[in-house]
């Protein structure tokens, strides 16, 4: 990895610690540097590539700065070698798990009737309230005045809800139904 890179490293590093970009002159420290100069190219640089920028008279970080680097391929399958993991690609989890700023929200899930879609008990979903509900979608759904998590389904014009679980009979609401978000992203935690 490059000097820059883990500068980089230090700096996020940093602000995980402190909550704050460091000043110009701990930036010296952090980065042995002999020069304020040196530090000041490579703010520069960092500004030019989007990771951080100017407001005001202060530095602050950019969705970039969050950005966790994809370190390339891996196989699922069969063993391989690859000689080359490292890849110059990065993701923000922001852009990539929040596609709808202002209409996404999180639920933590209880109880298994959606397991063989992979949601498990205390997986996070991640919901977008803003994208409408297509047969097939996975919903946060009010029916019959009680919320649940299933697939949204239609059939002869009615609307109803099935789990992915076969111990869970369908749902056809005798009230009404109302979808409050339709999964995007699941979370899971693997320890």
């Amino acid at each position: 990895m490059s000097d820059t890179h883990n500068r980089l490293q230090k700096l996020k590093q940093f602000y995980t610690t402190n909550r704050r970009l460091p000043t110009y002159t701990e930036m010296l420290d952090l980065f042995d540097f002999a020069s304020r100069n040196a530090v000041f190219k490579l703010i520069h640089k960092w500004i030019e590539e989007g990771i951080l920028e100017k407001m005001g008279n202060r530095l602050a970080p950019t969705e970039q700065f969050f950005a966790l680097p994809v370190l390339g391929f891996i196989q699922a399958g069969t063993p391989t070698i690859h000689g080359d993991y490292y890849s110059e690609e990065s993701i923000s989890l922001d852009q990539y798990l929040v596609p709808n700023p202002g209409f996404t929200f999180l639920l933590r899930v209880s109880g298994d009737s959606m397991i063989n879609a992979g949601i498990h008990e205390g997986d996070l979903v991640i919901l977008d309230n803003k994208r409408t509900a297509k047969p097939g979608d996975i919903v946060a759904a009010l029916v019959d005045n009680e919320w649940t998590l299933k697939y949204f389904n239609r059939a002869n014009g009615k609307t109803y809800l099935t789990a992915a679980n076969p111990a869970y009979a369908p749902i056809h609401p005798k009230e009404n139904l109302a979808i409050g978000g339709v999964v995007v992203k699941v979370i899971k935690e693997y320890y």
